[in-house]
């Protein structure tokens, strides 16, 4: 889930960083301008491993700073395709299931990917597995929100982002102060940088109170099962 990438770098340090030594101002540096951020065809960032070297650092002519050359290492979350996560169910939509692991909110477990037969219920805005019991009847299992799910990765999607400037002069004067707002709105449209695709179509994935309750109830059945064997046994015993 957790990967340790290898990246290079040209760091810049202020002037007013020289007090510091150059490797402390160079951690501080990368992790301010890495951590939490998504690299394409990386991963999200999530914290600096170690410095592997430094070359020498140059100053460029008007510009005061420092700059450095520096290969790193940096600990990056990329779960593997098929590698099984538990996270919890932040809401559901008629797209699927959208879960977060706290750090990073952008998964979704499409419908088609959900145990079969699934319904999404409109009032409780809630996805839900229709169970099928043995008398062919079928018990409702909710998806809620906030429940703990098990997940198994199926596909990763980058997007390459850019910076989207402000809507023009021209455009904002030709148009009205309505139209030149949902222009605005649709131009500064954010792109998702880094998502993931999971899947719960298999035994032993889903929300994770559907197993617990599968395991207790097995195992009551065991119990009475036993009791009733030494019942049989006692009876036995006694007739002898």
């Amino acid at each position: 889930m957790f990967v340790l990438a290898e990246l290079k770098d040209n760091v810049r340090i202020a002037p007013d960083q020289f007090h510091l030594k150059l490797v402390d101002a160079v951690r501080d540096e990368i992790d301010r301008k890495l951590a939490n951020k998504v690299l394409l065809n990386v991963g999200l960032c999530i914290a600096l491993k170690d410095i592997v070297s430094l070359k020498d650092s140059i100053i460029l002519p008007g510009d005061g700073a420092s700059h450095t050359e520096v290969l790193f290492r940096y600990v990056v979350f990329r779960p593997m395709v098929g590698t099984v996560i538990t996270g919890k169910i932040r809401n559901c939509s008629r797209e699927g299931v959208h879960v977060t692991l706290g750090f990073f909110d952008d998964i979704l477990i499409p419908h088609a990917a959900l145990q079969h037969p699934s319904r999404f219920d409109e009032a409780e805005q809630a996805w839900v597995w229709e169970y099928p019991l043995e008398d062919g009847a079928k018990h409702d299992l909710f998806m809620d929100v906030g429940e703990p799910i098990k997940f198994r990765v199926s596909r990763e999607i980058f997007e390459e982002t850019s910076p989207i400037g402000p809507p023009k002069a021209e455009a904002q004067s030709q148009q009205g102060p309505s139209t030149s707002s949902a222009a605005s709105a649709a131009s500064q449209e954010v792109k998702t940088p880094y998502r993931i695709i999971g899947a719960i179509n298999e035994s032993g994935l889903g929300v994770l109170s559907w197993w617990d309750q599968q395991g207790k109830d097995d195992e009551q059945d065991e119990e009475d099962g036993d009791e009733y064997d030494n019942d049989e046994d006692g009876e036995g015993a006694c007739e002898e």
